[in-house]
């Protein structure tokens, strides 16, 4: 009787270490869970990249002068998710200038040919993106799928003329390393966090 069990028993001995290794030793169930997971164990170092903003200025990616920079992909368009996303960063912004952290919030267009800086005014003057603390901008077409990639952004047409994507905050330390991802509801997580990065 034993005998026949073996089989069964190796078998799920062999799937569960193969589960164990696929989700980094059970701290990772789902793609975006170890996406959150690589980042923090191995933070990326950023590159310098000038994305162009709602007054057509040149602002850099990387934080200047010891900031943290927070980042968000949208496209203005958007009716439902990056409008929910603009208001959790709107608290966020207004949270960290009553503690008086040093913070530089980034929504970063990744739909640069529809998303003009008229358009990305129009979209800043709706959610009081004041273009100093918090601006909307927009990478060359050609280093967009450089910061996708970077950011694991996944961004998916649909039949409507939008897109289906994953919405998060990215953080970006002093240093230049991308080294966190929260959801965008997570404001008490993210002021946590700025809290133990500041100097």
């Amino acid at each position: 009787m034993a005998a026949r069990f073996l089989p069964s028993v190796l078998a799920a001995v062999a799937g569960g270490g193969i589960l164990w290794l696929a989700t980094d030793g059970a701290q990772a169930f789902t793609s975006e869970a170890a996406r959150r997971l690589d980042v923090v164990q191995s933070p990326r170092q950023v590159p310098k990249v000038l994305l162009e903003d709602m007054m057509s200025r040149p602002v850099p990616l990387l934080p200047q002068a010891g900031e943290v920079v927070l980042v968000e992909f949208i496209y203005t368009v958007c009716g439902d998710i990056c409008q929910i996303a603009a208001a959790d960063f709107a608290e966020i912004r207004d949270r960290l200038q009553a503690q008086g952290v040093k913070a530089r919030l980034l929504s970063v267009s990744f739909d640069p040919e529809r998303d003009t800086p008229e358009q990305m005014a129009i979209y800043g003057d709706a959610h009081e993106a004041d273009g100093i603390m918090w601006t909307i901008a927009r990478p060359e077409k050609t280093a967009l799928p450089e910061l996708l990639g970077l950011f694991d952004v996944i961004v998916i047409p649909d039949e409507w003329g939008g897109y289906q994507h994953n919405a998060a905050i990215h953080v970006i330390t002093g240093d230049g390393r991308f080294s966190a991802v929260y959801d965008t509801d997570a404001v008490e997580d993210v002021l946590a966090h700025l809290s133990a990065v500041q100097p």
